[in-house]
């Protein structure tokens, strides 16, 4: 399953939408403003956040992404870019980053920046998973507990969505607050997902891998993190 179409599933999963929602509510932005979005994808955020009035950007370090993006929605605004150094200047009312936090090497640098494009007064809204609180329902724990930390184990950040708080706090935001949501996915590709990368690390071996999966008929619990701060 190629990364587009891991991020199309996830944005269908049931719940998302209303996810995507809160976090443009929590931008408590006026009618008109600009806002970005920073590690975009294929731009359903900027869509969405457009049609609810404000002057959307999107950006994504990906060329295919923002390609992809670009042909979906061609009269939107998108753009190549690295989340520590972005292709604007400054004026925006809001910075909105989905799933982009955990995959960052230096969030500190990631967030100067956020703040050097935010006006003063302007608001920024993270939300991501935690990967290592993956629930899962199984007869096998303790090979679950080996699946669920290798593929922690993989992301440069897995924990990172716990502490956004502190995070947006040691950077300078003001009046942060964090929320916590779980949701649910599921399905086969997402499941052999994690098998994948616990046999490839060696944590497991296939065997072990395959009876895990046949034993698996649920949904996993993904505590989701929301976080909003005031620069």
């Amino acid at each position: 399953m190629s990364m587009l179409q891991r991020l199309d599933a996830a944005d269908a999963l049931p719940g998302a939408a209303e996810l995507r929602a809160r976090t443009y509510e929590l931008l408590r932005l006026d009618p008109g403003s600009a806002v970005i979005d920073v590690g975009c994808g294929a731009g359903l955020a900027v869509t969405e956040l457009s049609s609810l009035g404000f002057r959307a950007v999107g950006v994504d370090l990906a060329a295919d992404m923002v390609e992809e993006a670009r042909r979906r929605s061609p009269d939107r605004d998108f753009l190549i870019g690295d989340a520590y150094a972005l292709p604007v200047e400054g004026g925006f009312a809001g910075y909105r980053a989905d799933k982009l936090f955990h995959e960052l090497a230096d969030p500190e640098a990631a967030l100067a920046e956020a703040r050097r494009i935010l006006v003063p007064g302007g608001r920024i809204v993270l939300s991501g998973p935690d990967w290592e609180a993956l629930v899962i329902d199984s007869a096998y724990p303790a090979l679950t507990r080996e699946i669920v930390r290798a593929r922690a184990s993989v992301i440069t950040a897995p924990r990172i969505a716990r502490g956004f708080r502190r995070l947006l706090v040691g950077s300078g935001f003001r009046e942060v607050s964090v929320e916590g949501v779980v949701g649910f996915v599921g399905g086969e590709g997402f499941l052999r997902g994690l098998v994948d990368v616990a046999v490839r690390v060696g944590a497991i071996s296939a065997a072990e891998g395959e009876i895990w999966l046949a034993d698996q008929v649920g949904e996993v619990a993904v505590p989701q993190f929301l976080a909003s701060g005031v620069v």
